[in-house]
């Protein structure tokens, strides 16, 4: 039985029920949830809302965590397709959005009609089921790296299935993992960067492709910009917010949140000349197009990335014009993250250091930068091949013994 407390918090002059209880993993969580009503004169009424929203909220999780219900002999015997959707249900409110998307995507496609075939229960469940099933993803055409997200689902749920003491090991331990592959990037040279250039000059997404082209910002991040983070008397940008697109309960949803990838790629970056021109542009085509749409301009959050009534682009729609754009203009198709490689190129190509680049790019780790852009750093490499091609000489041998014999002297 999950317990919810609630307290009454205000923000932005609302009245807000923040909800603590502690999960099914034992972790104290958090969750605000807006009672509509604003502060002034409202305090009683928002009390009585806030123990309402608990006691619904309360409720909820405890329906949909339906393996606590379950008596002892029907957790035993649950089978492990059935286990698995109720995972889904009791990690929902303990990952962001988009998470959970990509987890449910996973786990009501292939792992839930795979295993309901098979017909195995939890507790029956062995390492050769699921090595079966990785090399029937094999099978299908699926790449290491997407088989990897697989196993990661699955051996976190059986995970959770261990701490519950519902088996007694987890199987997901005992198999050969998928091997990761390296991921080799696509990008644009300099001379196909400055065609783009010219193409993208009169597009509806000119301002996002240049923010990631320039910064090497992903999708999200380019979309998610407000003017707030921009700082033109510092000369900064902050890139802290983020818009994806993502299927949660079959339905398509833009999602907004003050929260980037990794703790790194919330990052501070300078204001690069040519951007604060063409923001300082963009920020008075929105004053213009405010006083024309009037009260029918949608820009209420602040967002730099809009169309012209204010409302916020989305990303499936820039994916889609990005393509059309290379299309139209006869360039190499590349996909839209493939801006972020390109600038990661042209970066390194131009001498920056790789630990420099990680930081511009806001990767968690050095590894994950040097992993996806060593094969790119061809200086690095003709360096090493001048160096071998002056220490040995192949046409004349005795060069080089003349040559071990000072050093030895030496």
């Amino acid at each position: 039985m999950i317990t919810v407390t609630a307290t009454l918090q205000q923000k932005k002059n609302i009245y807000y029920a923040v909800l603590y209880y502690k999960d099914e993993f034992n972790n104290i969580q958090r969750k605000w949830i807006s009672t509509k009503l604003k502060v002034k004169n409202n305090k009683k009424l928002a009390e009585r809302k806030v123990e309402e929203i608990r006691h619904e909220y309360e409720k909820t999780l405890n329906e949909k965590s339906t393996i606590s219900g379950l008596d002892i002999n029907n957790k035993a015997n649950i089978k492990f397709c059935d286990f698995m959707i109720n995972w889904l249900d009791i990690i929902k409110p303990r990952v962001v959005k988009t998470t959970f998307a990509g987890y449910e995507r996973i786990v009501k496609g292939k792992v839930y009609n795979y295993f309901k075939k098979l017909d195995v229960s939890l507790k029956d469940l062995k390492p050769y089921h699921i090595q079966d099933f990785y090399t029937e993803l094999y099978n299908l055409g699926l790449k290491g790296n997407t088989i990897l997200r697989y196993h990661a689902n699955i051996r976190k749920a059986l995970q959770y299935a261990v701490k519950c003491e519902l088996i007694l090991t987890n199987p997901a331990d005992k198999i050969d993992k998928p091997k990761k592959e390296q991921y080799i990037a696509t990008y644009y040279n300099k001379a196909q960067l400055n065609e783009l250039l010219v193409a993208i000059k009169d597009t509806p997404i000119k301002l996002p492709i240049l923010l990631a082209l320039y910064y090497g910002l992903r999708r999200s991040e380019a979309l998610g910009i407000k003017w707030d983070a921009v700082d033109f008397d510092n000369k900064t940008i902050i890139i802290r917010h983020t818009i994806s697109q993502t299927k949660v309960d079959g339905k398509l949803q833009i999602v907004a949140e003050d929260k980037t990838k990794n703790q790194s790629s919330y990052r501070t970056l300078p204001l690069i000349p040519e951007i604060e021109e063409i923001l300082l542009e963009e920020k008075e085509n929105q004053e213009y197009n405010k006083k024309v749409f009037k009260k029918s301009y949608l820009n209420d959050n602040g967002y730099v990335c809009v169309n012209i009534d204010g409302s916020i682009l989305k990303p499936d729609y820039v994916s889609h014009k990005f393509n059309q754009i290379l299309r139209d203009n006869n360039l190499k198709s590349i996909r839209f993250h493939d801006l972020r490689h390109s600038c990661a190129s042209l970066l390194l190509s131009n001498k920056v250091s790789m630990k420099d680049i990680q930081i511009w790019l806001g990767h968690s780790s050095y590894n994950t930068t040097a992993n996806i852009y060593t094969h790119v750093d061809t200086e690095s490499k003709q360096n090493s091949a001048l160096v071998i091609g002056n220490s040995l000489n192949f046409t004349d041998p005795s060069q080089n013994d003349d040559e071990e014999d000072e050093e030895m002297d030496l």
